[in-house]
């Protein structure tokens, strides 16, 4: 088998701040798509067409 290297890893010591502001980012155009599906539902709700 080919040896790969492996080098030890210490659980919790990667740096994750990018990943972190990513999914918090992925997580406000989420939040953001909703609340306008809620309000164009609203809106033709309203509207009655």
């Amino acid at each position: 088998m080919a040896d790969h290297n492996q080098v030890d890893h210490a659980h919790g010591s990667m740096d994750i701040r990018v990943q972190e502001k990513t999914f918090a980012g992925f997580i406000r155009v989420v939040t953001w798509t909703i609340v306008f599906c809620v309000v164009v539902l609203a809106f033709l709700g309203l509207a009655r067409t």
